[in-house]
């Protein structure tokens, strides 16, 4: 079963969401996000990216920083930006990125289902981004970013939580990217209540994004428990902040990559080894694929279609036949030696946000030699494996549209 529990929401004021509504804290580096928070002082990225108040260079892991965001936390709450709800509710938060619909549950998971395995993950952690997590959320006393999961899709579920955004909203902006966020609240309790049971039949929640935050969670607990003789399980520290989708809603794009260098080789003895592994075909214009088992590869100013040669994976391997471990386990790692993508600095990760364009700026500026760009995990894909305990490489999904930080908050305290 997946528990889920309802909380009292710290979020902006009305006149001030679209101000205070920023980017996740993941997407971006600390120059972007001092860009991103500029003049505008109520910006959440002075909670969830503190070191952008210190001078350029600061190491963002710092005591200091992690007590700035605290201390913005604290601030904006005195200060008004921020409101807390009197009462335990769900919020609604729906996105709309061009045809693309999503509308989510804003609930509290519990870490007992995370340690469980109740809640379902496709990925490993890296150890120093789950301990940064665990630092900012111990520090800031609250989940201040939530975590993206998703389930197989309930037609009762859907019925309540359209039943909720029939009402007004809370907020309603469209941010400059183009995407419109409205959010609910779903205060009625005899409404809480029942979908809060319906997720209590649900046997299984995937996480889609935030596999540190979650991880992140469960360590917070763990230290907050140790530090309470008296704990009982109901302490707030026991749960996180997490918005749930249903899986027919979900978008996921891909995860391309860029090699720094082609590992010694010369463009012609690459391109020959690649041949060995793949049916290389040259095309004009650009590759952005549309099947299963088909790539573009940008090197020297063109654009090169990839496809498998029969017997270099197995089709009916949960994990292999990934597309981004066929990539990983017949070119990456045997010519181009980047044995580990998790920790190579080497290879770089570009959301399929940006488009195949961005692909062939990174190699065309120089920075990078050769780009691969790939078609998306699908969401089947991503459950089954996670059904079968197995795990996904790194960087195999890129979801949008992105969550926006700020609209909700979970204090711990």
């Amino acid at each position: 079963m997946a528990f889920i529990k309802p909380f009292k929401g710290v979020r902006p004021v009305k006149e001030l969401a679209e101000k205070v509504a920023s980017l996740p804290y993941d997407v971006m580096n600390t120059k972007e996000a001092i860009r991103m928070a500029e003049g505008n002082e109520v910006s959440f990225l002075h909670i969830s990216r503190p070191e952008i108040d210190f001078p350029l260079g600061t190491d963002e892991h710092s005591d200091q920083v992690y007590r700035r965001g605290h201390e913005n936390l604290e601030r904006f709450l005195k200060t008004g930006v921020l409101l807390q709800d009197e009462t335990d509710r769900y919020y609604v938060y729906k996105q709309r990125m061009g045809n693309i619909t999503q509308t989510g549950l804003v609930v509290c998971a519990g870490v007992d289902d995370y340690q469980s395995g109740a809640i379902k993950k496709h990925e490993l952690t890296r150890a120093d981004k789950e301990e940064d997590r665990v630092r900012h959320i111990d520090t800031l006393d609250a989940n201040d970013e939530p975590v993206f999961y998703t389930y197989r899709h309930d037609p009762a579920i859907t019925a309540l939580v359209d039943s909720v955004t029939a009402g007004a909203p809370l907020y309603d902006f469209v941010t400059d990217d183009g995407v419109s966020h409205t959010l609910w609240a779903a205060a009625d309790p005899a409404l809480v209540a029942e979908l809060t049971a319906r997720f209590a039949a649900i046997p299984t929640l995937y996480v889609a994004d935030g596999h540190h935050r979650s991880a992140a969670a469960s360590r917070v607990r763990e230290l907050r428990k140790a530090a309470n003789p008296a704990h009982n399980g109901t302490e707030e520290y026991n749960f996180f902040l997490t918005v749930i989708f249903p899986d027919n809603e979900m978008n996921i794009m891909p995860y391309n990559r860029v090699v720094k260098d082609l590992n010694d080789r010369s463009v012609a003895e690459f391109m020959a080894q690649v041949a060995e592994r793949f049916l290389v075909t040259p095309v004009a214009g650009k590759l952005s694929p549309t099947q299963r088992h088909q790539y573009g590869m940008y090197l020297a100013g063109k654009w090169y279609e990839l496809v498998p040669r029969e017997g270099t994976f197995v089709e009916g391997d949960p994990v292999g036949a990934l597309d981004v471990s066929i990539l990983q386990d017949n070119l990456l790692s045997p010519v181009l030696g980047i044995r580990n993508p998790r920790t190579d600095q080497r290879i770089h990760f570009v959301g399929g946000i940006r488009g195949i364009e961005e692909l062939e700026r990174v190699v065309d500026s120089g920075e990078y030699q050769v780009a691969f760009s790939l078609f998306p995990t699908s969401m089947e894909e991503l459950m089954s494996l996670a059904d079968q305990d197995k795990i996904m490489p790194p960087k195999s999904t890129w979801f949008e549209p992105k969550l926006r930080s700020g609209l909700f908050i979970h204090m711990l305290d």
